[in-house]
């Protein structure tokens, strides 16, 4: 009986491993392909930010989206972050700060200013999409983070692609880590767990 139990947790211990690295490897291929095209609105997913500037890696995102923006490719940019903490600032309203400074028009900005997390910024964004009728964006955050993003989104019936942000190389161990910690993440959101 206890050998019958310990085989069958092996079992399970070994297949939801293999599908955790076969979605990490779904997450790796997805982080360097730019599927940007015409869209009805940008989503810029939040990163920190510090007394009302953006950090490097949301400034990154933020530049990609205006890039993106500056090509025709949709009317509208969604902002999304919540305060991380900081009593005066959101990530969502850094961003559209950002942005109008370098020349976006305020009416063109929607942000989504309270998600403490990608699960809640997400959830918000699907609402505000359909709200205003938008069925279809372009994700921009870190290449590793597009895959769960666009399931989430997906899953709200939305069409969804994806356009990382320019980054530097890292060590390819590092990237195999967050991949495989991104692949947690999109199984605990599959099961019920909204990280």
């Amino acid at each position: 009986m206890k050998r019958t139990l310990w085989a069958a947790s092996a079992l399970i211990v070994a297949g939801a491993l293999a599908w955790l690295l076969y979605t990490a490897q779904q997450i790796r291929q997805q982080s360097t392909r730019d599927e940007a095209r015409r869209v009805d609105i940008i989503v810029v997913l939040g990163a920190a930010e510090y007394r009302g500037r953006p950090s490097p890696v949301l400034q990154a995102r933020l530049n990609h989206a205006l890039f993106l923006y500056l090509r025709g490719l949709a009317p509208l940019i969604l902002t999304t972050g919540g305060a991380g903490g900081d009593p005066v600032y959101t990530e969502g309203e850094v961003g559209r700060a950002y942005l109008s400074r370098r020349g976006v028009p305020s009416e063109s900005i929607l942000v989504e200013p309270e998600g403490e997390s990608t699960a809640q910024s997400i959830a918000a964004v699907g609402e505000i999409m359909k709200r205003r009728n938008l069925t279809s964006c372009i994700v921009v955050s870190d290449g590793y983070h597009i895959f769960r993003v666009k399931k989430m989104l997906e899953e709200t019936g939305i069409k969804v692609y994806g356009s990382p942000r320019p980054s530097r190389g890292t060590p390819e161990a590092t990237d195999n880590w967050v991949y495989f910690r991104q692949a947690v993440a999109y199984g605990l959101w599959k099961i019920g767990i909204r990280v």
